[in-house]
Order: C-alpha cells, then sequence, then structure tokens
C-alpha cells in the first residue's frame, strides 16, 4: 500500500527543505516564491527498528522497509483555487495524496522572505485551509449539478450521493474539513482535498510557538508538530505519525530469492486487513492463490533466535484467510 504525503504551505516556509531533510534529494530552494515549478516526489523508509533485528537475526544481504512517498509541492497563495500563483497545477498534484503536511512558518529570523511581511502562523494555516476548501467548493458545485440533473431517473444511488454533497458542502463552507466523510465513495470520487488527514508541522523551536497559537491548535484538534528542520529526530515523529494517522501497521515477509540470497521485507496495511488480503499487498495471484499463512510475532522469533528454533518449539501457527493480520506479525504465505 503506497503511504503518499503532499507538503504544502506558503511559499518560503521550510517546505524544500524539509523535503531535503527527508529523502536526502537536492532540490532547488531559493530566497523566493516558486522556486519549486514542478513537484518532487522523494521515497523514504519508514524507521522501524524490528525490522533491523529481523535483518540482523537472518543476516539478510536484502531488506526492504516500508516507504513513504513525498510530494514537495509549490508555496500556495491566496486565490491559489482559482489559479493564482499557478495554484491549480499544485493543489491537482496535491489530490493524489492521502496525508497532507502543512509546513507553516514559526521561525523570526528577518531575512527570510515572508510572503505576506511578517509571519502570522494562525494566519497561514487559515489561508491554506481556506484555498483548499474553495477548491473543493468549485468541484463540488459541478458535481452536485451533475447529480441534480440525473436525479431525474430515481436512481436511489444519486439520491444518496446528493444527500451527501450537500452535507459536506455545508461543512466546507462552515470552514471544517470532512474527514469523517472520507470513506463514502462520492467524496473518494471527487478527490475532495477538505476530506484527507492533515498534518501541521510548525517549522521553529518550542519557544517560537506562543499561548494563542497552542489554544487556536488545541481548539482546532489539529493534528500537529513542532520541528526543528536542522535535527532529524524530529522528522521521524512525521514520518510515524503519518503512518499512524493512516491506521497503517507493519507486517514482515522472510525469504530466499531466486538468487539465494535471504530478503526481510516490510509491508505496510491497514488495521484490520485478513491474511488473504495481506497476501494480496504482495502480490495479486497471492491472494488468489492463498491456502495458508505461517506466523509468529517478530519478538517471539527475536528471542528464539530463528525461525527453525520458534517451529521446533511450536510458536509457529498456521492461520488461514480470515486471519487478522497483527501489527509484528512474521510471515511465510503458503499459496497454490
Amino acid at each position: 500500500m503506497k503511504l503518499s504525503i503532499g507538503i504544502v504551505g506558503l511559499p518560503n516556509v521550510g517546505k524544500s527543505t524539509l523535503f531535503k531533510i527527508l529523502t536526502k534529494q537536492q532540490v532547488h530552494i531559493a530566497n523566493y516564491p516558486f522556486a519549486t515549478i514542478d513537484p518532487n516526489v522523494g521515497v523514504v523508509s519508514v524507521p522501524d527498528e524490528r525490522l533491523e533485528k529481523l535483518v540482523k537475526l537472518f543476516a539478510s544481504k536484502k531488506v526492504i522497509p516500508a516507504v513513504v512517498e513525498f510530494y514537495d509541492i509549490a508555496g500556495l497563495v491566496k486565490g491559489a483555487y482559482k489559479g493564482e500563483g499557478l495554484g491549480n497545477q499544485f493543489l491537482t498534484h496535491i489530490r493524489d495524496c492521502r496525508i497532507i503536511v502543512q509546513v507553516v512558518r514559526c521561525f523570526k529570523q528577518n531575512d527570510i522572505v515572508h510572503i505576506e511581511g511578517t509571519p502570522d502562523p494562525i494566519r497561514d494555516i487559515e489561508t491554506i485551509k481556506t484555498e483548499l476548501g474553495l477548491k473543493d467548493l468549485e468541484t463540488i458545485g459541478r458535481r452536485l449539478e451533475k447529480a441534480e440533473s440525473q436525479a431525474k431517473s430515481g436512481d436511489k444511488k444519486i439520491v444518496k450521493d446528493i444527500e451527501i454533497i450537500k452535507k459536506i458542502k455545508s461543512e466546507i463552507e462552515k470552514g471544517e474539513f470532512i474527514t469523517d466523510f472520507a470513506k463514502e465513495q462520492i467524496v473518494q470520487e471527487m478527490q475532495l482535498l477538505t476530506a484527507k488527514k492533515q498534518i501541521i508541522l510548525l517549522n521553529g523551536d518550542e519557544e517560537d510557538i506562543d499561548e494563542k497559537l497552542k489554544k487556536y491548535l488545541t481548539e482546532s484538534k489539529a493534528n500537529y508538530i513542532v520541528a526543528d528542520l536542522t535535527k532529524t529526530e524530529n522528522l521521524l515523529k512525521l514520518i510515524s505519525q503519518s503512518y499512524e494517522l493512516l491506521n497503517l501497521i507493519s507486517f514482515f515477509t522472510i525469504g530466499v530469492l531466486t538468487d539465494g540470497e535471504d530478503e526481510v521485507r516490510a509491508w505496510a496495511i491497514e488495521k484490520g486487513t485478513k491474511a488473504r488480503e495481506a497476501a494480496g499487498v504482495i502480490h495479486t495471484d497471492f491472494e488468489h492463490k492463498f491456502i495458508r499463512a505461517e506466523i509468529i510475532n517478530w519478538q517471539k522469533l527475536i528471542e528464539t533466535e530463528g525461525w527453525n528454533q520458534a517451529k521446533h518449539k511450536g510458536l509457529i501457527r498456521i492461520e488461514g484467510k480470515e486471519y487478522v493480520v497483527q501489527d509484528g506479525d512474521v510471515m511465510v504465505l503458503k499459496h497454490g
């Protein structure tokens, strides 16, 4: 399962710096708006000490972690929803992401130009929130008009769609996000921006976060991180929190490749995924041909110091297609 994150914000708030640190890729960073003309895409490993311990146990030469795709999207400005500052182009890129991370400038460095003159985190958060909402209202308006013209047929699905569209339209007009509606089919079809999970990354130190901002974030129930972009350990929290926000867990597979080398790999799935569906994440054919899975918790496997030893002690379980995969399961799949 692909975990994709769009990094957004006003120009010159630290988006490209964040992207560069996360992916260790060189991107164009300059002290003026719209230095990033195309979305930069980078793949980042999900930090997982369990995987590292399994690699050590099996002395594996090949290790494949679960990954996150980060999209560095150029700065948004007021009016982006209607095309201001190349806005339409970048809002389109956000549609393909599962999480939006809004980078908000809190540091007070005066030699870095701010598009609004001076930093104001609450104003900046509201600007981006407004642009996402206005873009969604534009999309919703077109879809509602189409659905209402089709409603004459009496199709019950279309009638239900109209009801949901009107509800979310009302919420967005009130300045609300609509993540509670994210699983509705009509919302997924429209790829609405305000339905996506969001994290606010406050670019600065703890002393840069005043009480007014803290109160605002608390009252808005925002998921946020305070991160000094010069410290790598803060950025690891962003990856982990994004993973958790999407309700994802990891399971592991071990095996011998065709060239004779061992491989240990982490796979991302949603909580509640059954064994057969998890097999399909590895390869679509595996889901159809799934027979059973041999499973053990990663920690028990480490403690017994090997697969064969764990099997000898009766710690390897045989599970069928209805088994719900748990975070940290190590699986060997059997398929026809």
